[in-house]
């Protein structure tokens, strides 16, 4: 599925005045190219895969670490947790400092 699927409900028949429709709320789930630790190579979305139980245990050895406890698939580069361990999850990205306006 893409954002250009229109087959697909979901994408097809957002609407823009639902209860999460606006850009404000938008982003303090979602971030934006400027601010997406995606963008600037800092960050990995792995999905389920061997791979995912492997990094939850050895991925603070090599500094990535999960941000958010409802994004288990998302890892950040967080290179101090090489010797200090990964730091304390977010409930979700609205908790996040780098998300709020």
């Amino acid at each position: 599925m893409t954002v250009f699927d229109d087959a697909i409900p979901a994408v097809a028949k957002l609407d823009p005045d639902a209860e999460y429709g606006s850009e404000d709320e938008a982003a303090r789930w979602v971030a934006t190219a400027t601010t997406s630790p995606h963008v600037a190579g800092d960050a990995v979305d792995i999905g389920r895969s061997d791979a995912t139980e492997w990094l939850s245990r050895h991925g603070a050895e090599h500094g990535l670490c999960q941000i958010y406890r409802n994004e288990p698939w998302h890892y950040e580069l967080r290179t101090e947790a090489i010797e200090h361990g990964c730091p304390r999850m977010y409930a979700d990205p609205t908790q996040d400092p780098r998300t709020q306006q």
